[in-house]
């Protein structure tokens, strides 16, 4: 289900209410593999049920450089949507996931093998910390990455 990062915080607070636990998770996810599937499932393990909050377009230019996103950022929330261990995807358009974790104050959080805790962005830690958050870092499954696979188109170019 694609929501506003408002809709989406009103059902992270029902759930809250309910005792469940809401696992949320941020990123690019551009080129969707099976790494990235790998990921989600094991993300959507830890709880109830499973949040996106994915990088609006802008962002992603900013973060992955020229060219990038392949895929704008509706279509990327669709794909995720249309995963059975995704229950909700929401775009957000900041540089930084504060404000949506912020919005959402989820339980725990989830980030994958090429951060640690102490890596993440300093303002994003401080409020995990705040609000008592569980960050949890979900290992990567080898041999996949999106630059990987751009870097295999660009060589089958004719």
């Amino acid at each position: 289900m694609i929501l506003t990062v408002a809709e989406l915080a009103d059902k992270a607070a029902f759930l809250r209410a309910e005792g469940r636990n809401l696992v949320v998770t941020n990123g690019c996810f551009d080129l969707l593999h099976v790494g990235h599937v790998r990921y989600l499932q094991a993300a959507r393990a830890l709880g109830d049920a499973l949040a996106i909050g994915v990088n609006g377009d802008v962002c992603v230019r900013q973060l992955k450089g020229e060219g990038r996103p392949v895929n704008n950022e509706g279509d990327r929330a669709e794909v995720l949507s249309a995963l059975a261990c995704v229950d909700f995807v929401a775009i957000f358009h900041e540089l930084r996931a504060t404000d949506f974790l912020a919005a959402l104050r989820a339980p725990i959080y989830v980030k994958g093998g090429d951060y640690t805790p102490e890596t993440l962005n300093a303002e994003e830690r401080s409020l995990l910390d705040e609000i008592g958050v569980r960050i949890v870092i979900i290992p990567f499954t080898a041999g996949y990455s999106t630059s990987r696979l751009l870097g295999a188109l660009k060589q089958r170019k004719p």
